[in-house]
């Protein structure tokens, strides 16, 4: 591990955003959803939650281009588990959906607790999730077409909302919890020995600031 490395490593877990997530509602395409996970990397997303579609949840990995090992990825059974856990944790609800009463997506205020429900490619997000928003977006349109690719549409909306945080001053201070900042780290900087241990069921050993181990070193590894 290098100087750099480590040092990137730190300044990207230093501007996660804890509280600024998408919720992807069965996805059929991996490539969309992929796709969707590298942006959410790109603008400090720490966890995105999805309701698996029928075949599953997949991730194209040339379309992420390796972002899923920075980004967890946090499945729920349905719909209704997936907003009930978000919002116990203090998120609102905002659907992207064309519909008469949906805002221009610039006019939602992201600095506060958000979670972004993004639909299916064909229909969008469900009547289920439209009632469970607080609010719903769409993105202005002038042309023929009606709508955006999925995940163009999303990085659209999560980089208005990195544009009002990063205005707010929120991407300069240290947001993730810091056991789970700690628990990442050592992650990031540790793949191989992180992969020992969950085989072993182990906690991970100490890391100094250089990210090296330090004390306790697991038996065993090559």
């Amino acid at each position: 591990m290098t100087d750099n490395r480590r040092q990137k490593i730190d300044a990207v877990l230093d501007q996660r955003q804890p509280d600024l997530t998408v919720l992807a509602e069965r996805l059929h395409k991996p490539r969309n959803f992929s796709a969707i996970v590298r942006t959410c990397d790109a603008v400090g997303i720490n966890e995105v939650h999805a309701v698996p579609g029928e075949d599953g949840l997949a991730i194209h990995w040339k379309t992420s281009q390796g972002a899923e090992k920075w980004m967890n990825v946090r499945p729920h059974d349905d719909l209704t588990a997936a907003c009930s856990y978000l919002r116990d944790r203090g998120f609102q609800l905002v659907a992207a959906n064309l519909s008469e009463t949906a805002l221009d997506y610039r006019e939602i205020d992201y600095t506060v607790p958000t979670a972004l429900v993004v639909g299916t490619e064909l229909f969008g997000v469900s009547e289920a999730a439209r009632s469970e928003a607080d609010h719903e977006v769409r993105i202005p349109m002038k042309g023929m077409t009606q709508s955006l690719n999925v995940s163009v549409a999303c990085a659209i909306v999560l980089y208005e909302a990195m544009r009002q945080r990063e205005a707010a001053g929120l991407y300069g201070t240290r947001c993730l919890d810091q056991a789970v900042r700690e628990k990442q780290r050592f992650e990031w900087l540790q793949p191989a020995i992180t992969q020992f241990c969950r085989e072993r069921g182990l906690e991970y050993p100490e890391l100094d600031d250089d990210g090296n181990v330090v004390g306790f070193l697991p038996r065993g590894l090559p």
